[in-house]
């Protein structure tokens, strides 16, 4: 499975953006798929995830209210819309997904599960 995302760019406080993670090979085998973030000199931290049937979404506490992922399965893609983006949403956004195994809840934010991961792309928020 390769992942690609896309859909970054540069937007004011407060607007909107929609990342995009389109997966190609054996999705088959997937079970859920991982948005994660990484800002300049931090480390890179979970930000939502889904699995692959869409029973359920997971969010970090900072983006509650704010983010939602959503899955077009028919697509094989997976989205993240962001809304009122705040300038510590900066961050290289990756999409990242474990093959073959399903990630238990308790888990699926830990991207230790996660085996195959996108190339990233870059979000930046201004003030």
């Amino acid at each position: 499975v390769q992942l690609q995302a896309f859909g970054g760019g540069l937007v004011q406080a407060g607007g909107s953006l929609r990342l995009s993670c389109a997966a190609s090979g054996s999705t088959f085998s997937l079970y859920a798929m991982g948005w994660f973030r990484q800002a300049p000199g931090k480390e890179r931290e979970f930000v939502a995830a889904i699995r692959w049937s869409g029973a359920s979404t997971h969010y970090a506490d900072s983006v509650k209210g704010r983010f939602t992922v959503s899955r077009d399965s028919a697509k094989n893609t997976v989205y993240l819309q962001m809304n009122n983006l705040k300038p510590e949403d900066t961050a290289v956004y990756y999409c990242a997904t474990r093959l073959g195994i399903r990630i238990i809840s308790s888990a699926i934010a830990d991207q230790r599960q996660y085996d195959t991961w996108g190339q990233g792309t870059q979000v930046t928020v201004s003030s």
